[in-house]
């Protein structure tokens, strides 16, 4: 692991109390030269650090009865590896955020093209337009070496995790719970794709559950792997609008996927259009903005547009409707109406009609194009 066992012992020791952070651990090493030394401070020298007086007391417990030895036993068993803070391949995007975990359990490997890497979150309870926008958007990432990092939850988490995998590409999925644990219980295949291409990681000790406040405490690591957030789908008070609030105290490039302005799982993307998130129908959108450096020169365009869903019009208007739109284009509904000569009203539930029937999806709020065959 490039750490000794003694220095292994002193980050395990120190993570097992929520209440000490990285500002206390840096201070002792400062004082005493290194975690090992650290990890034997006098009690007068834990005293002044400030840290609260039950988490001092519990410090002070874990000191002496935490067994390190089984806790490094059971992480080779798990084919895990410990990333303390100061080790040279820590992820230093990580490493700036002003509340860093100090101490990284990871299971599968962790790459310096990571660096290179773009937060996806959104609903647990993603549409068919967030699940064909994610996938719309994270592929061609990932095909451009775009890490993507998520929370491994059901919805638009899962969906980037898959997009990322399905590209070809590298993903990272940052953990609520322990890292011998996995939330949600039954997202285990997944995780063992994500393994084999990319990471799990948490910063929580061994044994820890999904409790509730575990959750923002992650939101704010998937945020700080990135450069960028991009929020596909959101109510309002989604729990990925806590993501969105780190990436900002992090000073890191909000991205927002438009949505149908009466959908309530768009509720919260546009409210952050409206705030100031960069509006993103397009990968394009997201590399131009972080001046990534992919893998190639430029960003790369598609080599043709995608092929629409084969369809055969059931009358005339659905015939007229679909003449006036294009798979690599997306139309506003009024350009729409204007072309096809068609009263607005029944332009509205013919278009309504063929999104049912998959052959056409909404891009943004009102935008309109054929549903590209999968």
């Amino acid at each position: 692991m490039g750490v000794s066992a003694e220095a292994l012992h002193g980050w395990l020791g120190f993570n097992q109390v929520r209440g000490v952070r990285w500002r206390h651990v840096s201070a002792l090493i400062e004082r005493y030269g290194a975690i090992e030394a650290a990890w034997r401070a006098p009690f007068s020298a834990l005293s002044a650090l400030g840290i609260p007086k039950p988490a001092l007391e519990a410090l002070l417990q874990v000191r002496q009865r935490y067994d390190a030895d089984a806790a490094l036993r059971r992480l080779k068993q798990l084919g895990a590896r410990l990333l303390p803070i100061t080790a040279p391949d820590y992820p230093p995007l990580l490493r700036q955020i002003p509340d860093p975990p100090f101490l990284l359990y990871v299971r599968g490997e962790l790459q310096a093209a990571d660096h290179n890497a773009l937060a996806v979150v959104g609903t647990r309870s993603a549409t068919e337009y967030g699940k064909r926008m994610t996938a719309h958007l994270v592929e061609p990432l990932a095909r451009q070496a775009v890490t993507i990092v998520s929370g491994l939850a059901h919805g638009i988490d899962s969906y980037a995790h898959q997009a990322a995998l399905r590209a070809g590409g590298r993903t990272i999925a940052v953990l609520p719970c322990g890292i011998d644990r996995l939330y949600p219980a039954d997202q285990g295949a997944l995780a063992a794709r994500i393994i084999a291409n990319g990471c799990l990681i948490s910063e929580f000790p061994l044994g820890t559950k999904a409790d509730r406040h575990n959750f923002p405490q992650r939101n704010r690591v998937i945020s700080g792997l990135a450069h960028g957030v991009l929020i596909v789908e959101a109510a309002q008070k989604s729990g990925a609008l806590i993501t969105v609030d780190y990436a900002l105290e992090q000073g890191r490039e909000v991205f927002a996927v438009p949505g149908d302005a009466l959908s309530p799982a768009s509720s919260g993307t546009n409210m952050l259009i409206r705030s100031g998130a960069t509006l993103t129908t397009s990968a394009a959108d997201i590399l131009e903005a972080l001046a990534l450096s992919v893998t190639g020169a430029a960003i790369a365009a598609p080599a043709q547009p995608p092929k629409p869903v084969s369809y055969q019009p059931e009358d005339a208007d659905e015939a007229c409707v679909l003449r006036c739109l294009r798979a690599d284009q997306a139309e506003h509904i009024d350009e729409i109406v204007r072309s096809s000569g068609l009263p607005a009203s029944r332009v509205g539930a013919v278009l309504t009609v063929l999104e049912v029937k998959g052959v056409v999806c909404q891009s943004g709020a009102l935008y309109y194009s054929l549903a590209a065959a999968r």
